[in-house]
């Protein structure tokens, strides 16, 4: 009798310490499912021409092209933007899952601009409320020549950018983000220009179907020079995913698309002419 009640309780503490380890380990995967990363807010790389803070996955080719006509509001003079394009092609590679390099080539001004992107945190479904993202860029202009500048050096070339995207997906349709944006010019205008700006970008996106969203961009430049003939970003786009790419339909006042212009160099104005259709195009290999 005794041997049953003393195997009887050993069975008991066995079977209680049990039960307590699958209570932990059920807590543990509660935990961890909870604070698994969110799904992606967005799409596109981009949202219009502001970078979104989606990021290529490890091994995967992005090819882009992007085209702006020119200004819609001159009509016939220029056949609705026909007459001045630009074109812009590039491809992208995912070295890690959080870091990808990029290279891109524009016919204004025949810039080369060459990129990095790389993920510092994710959203959380129930942890961290925000994705942050890192974005470089560097532009060459291959386009000056020293009938324009007599003393030019290479180093007169280029131009940088240095991004924080923030973004947030409050629903399955909504995300928004922010970033601030550092621009620096080795070679500028001192009369319309400045040599060091900051920009902040916000953009959006609202997703229709699962196929079909609406995307919107606006970055006021802090430090505008005061004697400015420039304008600050504006742009609504429209993507589509097709399964193998994306299609982005953007209008913006903005016809150049690399990053430095885009942010300090926008010449159009929605009220007053200055607006540009254009697409950006991104297929996955």
């Amino acid at each position: 009798m005794k041997l049953f009640l003393s195997l009887a309780f050993f069975l008991s503490v066995i079977g209680h310490a049990s039960a307590q380890d699958d209570l932990l380990k059920e807590l543990d995967t509660i935990k961890s499912k909870e604070k698994q990363a969110e799904t992606l807010g967005f799409k596109g790389l981009q949202i219009c021409n502001m970078q979104s803070t989606k990021l290529t996955a490890k091994g995967e080719w992005y090819v882009l092209i992007s085209h702006r006509f020119g200004d819609l509001t001159q009509g016939f003079d220029n056949f609705f933007g026909l007459d001045d394009a630009y074109t812009k092609l590039g491809a992208i590679y995912g070295l890690t899952n959080w870091l990808s390099v990029g290279a891109s080539r524009q016919t204004n001004n025949k810039i080369y601009e060459l990129t990095a992107k790389y993920r510092l945190k994710n959203q959380e479904e129930n942890g961290f409320p925000v994705s942050i993202v890192g974005y470089n860029t560097m532009d060459i202009n291959t386009n000056l020549s020293t009938d324009q500048y007599p003393y030019l050096e290479f180093n007169n070339r280029l131009a940088y950018t240095t991004q924080l995207l923030i973004s947030r997906k409050f629903s399955d349709k909504i995300t928004l983000e922010m970033a601030p944006i550092y621009i620096h010019k080795n070679l500028y205008d001192e009369t319309t220009e400045r040599k060091d700006q900051f920009v902040l970008g916000l953009g959006g996106r609202y997703k229709f179907t699962k196929r079909l969203s609406m995307n919107l961009e606006y970055a006021p430049r802090i430090d505008a020079p005061e004697n400015d003939v420039y304008h600050n970003l504006l742009s609504v786009g429209l993507d589509i995913d097709t399964g193998g790419h994306i299609f982005q339909m953007v209008f913006s006042n903005c016809q150049t698309m690399n990053d430095v212009y885009v942010f300090s160099n926008a010449t159009g104005k929605w009220n007053g002419g200055g607006i540009y259709f254009g697409f950006n195009l991104y297929r996955v290999f």
